[in-house]
């Protein structure tokens, strides 16, 4: 008997990893859904004996989707594959009825272990992929590109968020990462959106391999500095700055290591670290990013707002690789080719 699965995710990239990923013996029938609400409406219509739920969409997430599923007890057995994997997180939808939790990037064997353990499929645990082609064409567009580097960020954003979470034992809100190919000038106006009219303190670490290269930042609004230092039981009463530093080391260290070492899984490469660098306390974004936003024509910026709200915190991580590194960035991502091959 044919059964009904549905993807949802709302990077398409995503869904076509999830659905290459599923064992190639299974009878099933695929859908896909870009965020909750389209979920909801296609289990209803009976496109979604098994669910496959992201957490982080827009419309609907993945903690929405699954409370009117629960509510309205709708007939679908729901299985999470998110970049988000903090124990928290994992609770939450276990407790609000969902079977199973599966990390991103996707492990055939044991995606296929789990559908074993419930009955769902039954079939060899070591089945292989359901395709074997390329996920994007090498003539991808750029709206294609960004997609899968989206999906790329939201992966290492969720391990940095479950690093921090486990330090801090508190729950990260982890967003949809923001993802876009700018000029300096557009990145600067990017930034102020955001940060207008705050004074900030920020920590840069520079990263390279062969034929990659970027920067990773994190601007931390002041306002937030102290709330961060109770949370890593730090002191920072003292007036000569060396506590506010101390703790804007800290809490870079702990995202930016985990996000590069997350991005280096999935481009297979090996990225060498600088010793991270003071930017600066205290002052305007535009003094701080300067030398930054100026060293490239154009950048991919990936900007990750991260955010405890029980303690009204939040600061950003943002990586910026230059635009002569991002087909080799595409390439190591959907190919696994283009930067050590090279």
């Amino acid at each position: 008997m044919t059964v009904s699965v549905l993807i949802c995710d709302d990077s398409g990239f995503a869904r076509k990893a999830m659905a290459r990923s599923l064992p190639d013996g299974w009878d099933i029938d695929i859908s896909f859904a870009e965020h909750g609400q389209q979920a909801i409406d296609m289990i209803k219509e009976g496109k979604g004996d098994i669910l496959f739920l992201d957490l982080n969409m827009p419309v609907l997430d993945g903690y929405q989707t699954m409370q009117i599923i629960r509510k309205e007890d709708l007939p679908t057995l729901v299985i999470v594959v998110s970049g988000d994997v903090q124990e928290e997180a994992r609770k939450r939808m276990l407790a609000l009825g969902a079977v199973d939790f599966i990390r991103k990037p996707i492990d055939n064997e044991k995606l296929t272990t789990i559908l074993a353990k419930y009955g769902i499929y039954t079939g060899a645990t070591t089945a292989q992929k359901r395709e074997q082609t390329n996920l994007l064409s090498e003539n991808a567009d750029e709206a294609e590109k960004l997609d899968a580097f989206r999906e790329l960020a939201n992966v290492a954003m969720g391990q940095a968020g479950e690093n921090l979470a486990k330090i801090l034992n508190e729950f990260i809100d982890l967003p949809i990462p923001n993802v876009s190919l700018l000029h300096s000038s557009e990145l600067h106006m990017a930034l102020d959106e955001v940060n207008r009219n705050k004074q900030m303190s920020a920590v840069s670490k520079g990263f390279i391999s062969t034929g990659i290269s970027g920067e990773a930042i994190i601007l931390f609004n002041d306002s937030n500095v102290q709330s961060m230092a109770s949370l890593l039981g730090d002191d920072i009463s003292n007036n000569d700055g060396s506590g506010e530093i101390e703790v804007l080391m800290d809490v870079s260290n702990i995202l930016i290591g985990a996000c590069l070492n997350a991005l280096s899984e999935q481009l297979n490469v090996k990225f060498t670290h600088n010793t991270p660098i003071i930017l600066g306390l205290h002052r305007d974004l535009h003094e701080l990013m300067n030398d930054q936003t100026s060293r490239w024509e154009k950048v991919l910026a990936i900007e990750i707002a991260y955010a405890i709200s029980k303690h009204d915190i939040s600061f950003e991580l943002l990586l910026l690789i230059p635009d002569q590194d991002v087909d080799r960035v595409f390439n190591r991502l959907v190919f696994q080719k283009g930067s050590e091959d090279e």
